[in-house]
């Protein structure tokens, strides 16, 4: 069995180490509120992140599936377009690429 103080200072640093990283991200946001870049990437992020999601569900898509995805894909981009409305223009293209998948043998 450990001796009782080798086990005190383990759970001592333990303790202390889950706290510090606990502290860390509220420690460093302090500065970031007005850093410029920040700002830049909080304006540009949600795009870049959709073509990346974007990309990333195109790179495997089949031959037989290719209609009911680039349908829905232009549909996607058509809502956004229009009403620029994330949530509308995620909803909206998913639910076409549901229906054309399910109801047309591609």
């Amino acid at each position: 069995m450990p001796d009782p103080i080798y086990v005190g200072c383990v759970v001592a640093v333990s303790a202390v180490v889950t706290w510090a990283l606990r502290a860390l991200p509220f420690a460093a946001l302090a500065p970031l509120r007005s850093s410029a870049t920040v700002h830049f990437l909080g304006s540009r992020m949600p795009v870049g992140v959709m073509v990346i999601l974007a990309v990333y569900t195109l790179r495997d898509t089949g031959v037989a599936a290719v209609a009911p995805t680039a349908l829905s894909l232009a549909v996607t981009v058509g809502l956004h377009l229009w009403k620029r409305n994330a949530v509308l223009s995620i909803f909206g293209g998913t639910a076409v690429h549901v229906l054309l998948s399910s109801l047309y043998p591609w």
